[in-house]
């Protein structure tokens, strides 16, 4: 996987108010769940844009006040509103320890269904996997060559070496549609807004009644 370099600080308070003052001086509250002992830390919000806003998975190499960590993000918030991080969980990344990460799925070939004049579907753009941080690699291929019209690759479909999908196998990863489907259902799709606004409108009216 790729590496992202980052630098913060140990958080000594904790707590709500805590945060929320740190989120007002432009950084983030951060956890590490580690091997031995969760560490609490903060750093800039710009720190974490090569990280948030990208599809690809990174190990992060945190220098914390000298001391050097090798993690992963586990899970992150949002704010409802503006959409700025609010808070990022990470895992320690241990030598001999697996770790799960969601890792992008990278498309290669071209499908003899779209070719067909069919349309290709992606349900999922990341796959969760566990493995040896050694051993995961920055994105999974799938090849669509042989995919046909009205077929899907599911995730019980992949296999990678040295690493094991997660996810359930049923689910779907992609597929090809046929144009029909995908027009009858774009036009589902509108027929729902056209009724969805023309609710918004009536609202006031029946209020007043």
């Amino acid at each position: 996987m790729k590496t992202i370099e980052i630098k913060g600080s140990l958080r000594t308070e904790l707590g709500k108010k805590s945060s929320q003052k740190t989120r007002k001086e432009g950084n983030v509250p951060c956890v590490i769940y580690g091997k031995e002992q969760n560490i609490h830390f903060h750093a800039h919000e710009n720190s974490f844009k090569k990280l948030v806003y990208t599809p690809d998975a990174h190990i992060v190499r945190l220098d914390l006040e000298g001391k050097e960590y090798r993690i992963v993000m586990q899970d992150i918030q949002f704010h409802p509103v503006t959409d700025k991080v609010t808070h990022i969980d990470f895992i320690e990344v241990v030598d001999d320890k697996p770790i799960i990460i969601a890792l992008p799925i990278q498309i290669t070939g071209d499908s003899v269904g779209v070719k067909a004049g069919g349309k290709l579907r992606i349900k999922r753009r990341h796959l969760k996997v566990r493995g040896l941080a050694s051993d995961i690699p920055e994105s999974l291929p799938i090849d669509i060559t042989n995919l046909k019209v009205n077929h899907s690759i599911r995730v019980g479909d992949l296999k990678y070496d040295k690493i094991e999908l997660i996810d359930p196998r049923i689910a779907t990863v992609l597929s090809v549609a046929t144009s029909r489907v995908v027009s009858k259902e774009e036009g589902e799709a509108e027929a729902e807004h056209t009724a969805g606004e023309a609710a918004e409108a009536a609202a006031p009216a029946d209020e007043a009644k």
